[in-house]
């Protein structure tokens, strides 16, 4: 989205959207799936488990923490990544309220 066409839109509406842009690529799912289930995490841990190459592994890595999804702490020679919790709050808290929206209404096309 241009910035000239951000402006137009809230700031929740805006951050939710780049979230969902990180969130829509499958490799990005799988890392994120993975990071739940190990808590951190090198960029070479996720290339063993996932079928990419590491340049493609950091391209993703990157997008997440460029959206807010993931943190990186510097570990010597290495980022260790973790999934940053406040932003699967703002997610869930997005996806809960459009729920509960609509759930209170019953006309549906």
């Amino acid at each position: 989205m241009g910035a000239t066409k951000t402006e137009h839109y809230t700031d929740s509406q805006n951050e939710i959207a780049i979230l969902a842009k990180a969130l829509g690529h499958p490799a990005r799912i799988a890392i994120l799936q993975y990071l739940a289930t190990v808590n951190t995490c090198i960029c070479g841990d996720i290339v063993n488990e996932l079928p990419l190459s590491q340049p493609t592994v950091s391209q993703h890595l990157k997008e997440l923490k460029n959206a807010g999804l993931i943190k990186g702490n510097i570990e010597g020679n290495s980022i260790c990544y973790c999934i940053d919790e406040n932003s699967l709050v703002k997610i869930k808290n997005f996806i809960s309220g459009i729920s509960t929206e609509i759930l209170k209404t019953s006309n549906c096309c």
